[in-house]
């Protein structure tokens, strides 16, 4: 493992930028009589019901003493009710009284005010940006905890071809050593894709996840029956969400509907997951040949599938 003491710094300095904003040092969150802990403790019970200390020393990875000190506070203020399980009567099952609930409303009212006070002065784009890189610190530090994100398909639009072109650049030199010629290969391509398009017989798609572009696709006319699948990609923090394979499949069933007899492809046999996507899909291997592109000794393959 590498030396990252200034990611470590990095990651401490918005920690404290963040609990600085968000008002988490403050004695009372958001004047509501309720500190930090006992506000999230409120808002489990409130969305969950009925439930026990262990689940929710569980979920919020809290020490069974310090969770039994803060609910103990809770029930003498009148907040929290403490009933016996009616399945096990060793257990005690926990739920927000009425008063509780009275003062869940007015907090959960101003923590949505306060959050959309940070939001608002931000354009579209920039809160998109902001709730993507929430996601991706969510995902990145905690996936297990967390159910897969939404993908979203979409047509092309202005400033994806330069975004596309920025991010295959970077991502093959990162991970294969490609050289600058790949990049100028790419906008080479979707120069020739935006200035030629025929949006009834070629397609781009476009895959969001939150607002950010996690991969994309195109299809192009290489004749009356043949189409051509080109540039197939997906961000590192997409993969392995079956991003891959629903992009070629638009691909297919795009190309099948416009009536193309086949679909080709030209790819290099180090792009391992791409071929097991390609083979997956029913593609087959027609040829191969050794070059010498992007600054390194590579295996070319045309693959086909037949419509």
């Amino acid at each position: 493992m590498g030396d990252f003491s200034n990611d470590i710094l990095a990651v401490r300095a918005f920690n404290r930028f963040y609990t600085r904003l968000v008002g988490a040092l403050d004695e009372h969150l958001l004047g509501s009589g309720f500190s930090l802990p006992e506000a999230r403790l409120v808002y489990e019970l409130a969305t969950r019901g009925k439930t026990t200390a262990a689940a929710i020393a569980a979920e919020l990875s809290l020490d069974p003493g310090y969770l039994s000190r803060l609910l103990r506070t809770l029930s003498e203020r009148g907040v929290v009710d403490r009933l016996a399980s009616e399945s096990d009567g060793r257990q005690t099952m926990l739920s927000l009284s009425a008063a509780g609930r009275a003062s869940f409303a007015p907090l959960e009212q101003k923590s949505n005010e306060a959050v959309g006070a940070l939001l608002s002065p931000l354009s579209a784009d920039t809160r998109r940006r902001v709730v993507a890189a929430m996601g991706t610190i969510s995902r990145a530090l905690a996936p297990a905890q967390k159910s897969p994100p939404a993908i979203i398909l979409r047509r092309h639009q202005p400033g994806d071809i330069g975004w596309i072109i920025h991010r295959q650049g970077t991502l093959y030199a990162e991970e294969y050593g490609w050289d600058e010629t790949y990049e100028a290969l790419v906008a080479e391509i979707l120069s020739a894709f935006v200035k030629n398009f025929d949006a009834r017989r070629e397609r781009a798609w476009i895959a969001e996840i939150e607002g950010v572009i996690a991969g994309s696709v195109f299809l192009v006319r290489q004749s009356d029956e043949i189409a051509k699948l080109r540039l197939l990609y997906v961000e590192p923090e997409a993969r392995g969400l079956g991003l891959g394979r629903r992009l070629v499949d638009e691909c297919i069933a795009f190309a099948r509907g416009t009536g193309y007899r086949t679909l080709t492809l030209w790819t290099n046999d180090v792009l391992s997951a791409a071929r097991h996507i390609y083979e997956s899909a029913g593609f087959r291997l027609i040829s191969q040949g050794r070059h010498k592109s992007f600054g390194k000794d590579l295996v070319g393959q045309t693959w086909e599938l037949a419509l």
